[in-house]
C-alpha cells in the first residue's frame, strides 16, 4: 500500500486509526521504516512525511 503514491489519504486513515487503538507514534514511524525493505527508501519517506502530519494534525485538534 505504501508503494501507492495516490493512496495518501488512505493512508492517513491507516495511521491515525493505529493511534486511535494505541499504537504510539515511534511504533507508526518504526512500522513504516520496517516497510522501506520492501516498498523501497522513497516511499518509507513519503510515509514518514505524512505520519508526522497526522500526528501534527491530531495534536492542533485537542
Amino acid at each position: 500500500m505504501y508503494r501507492l503514491d495516490t493512496a495518501q489519504p488512505q493512508r492517513a486513515v491507516h495511521i491515525n486509526a493505529a493511534l486511535n487503538i494505541g499504537a504510539t507514534a515511534e511504533e507508526v514511524v518504526e512500522t513504516i521504516q520496517q516497510m522501506a525493505v520492501y516498498a523501497g527508501f522513497p516511499a518509507a519517506l513519503n510515509g514518514i512525511g505524512l505520519a508526522r502530519k497526522v500526528f501534527t494534525d491530531r495534536t492542533e485538534h485537542l
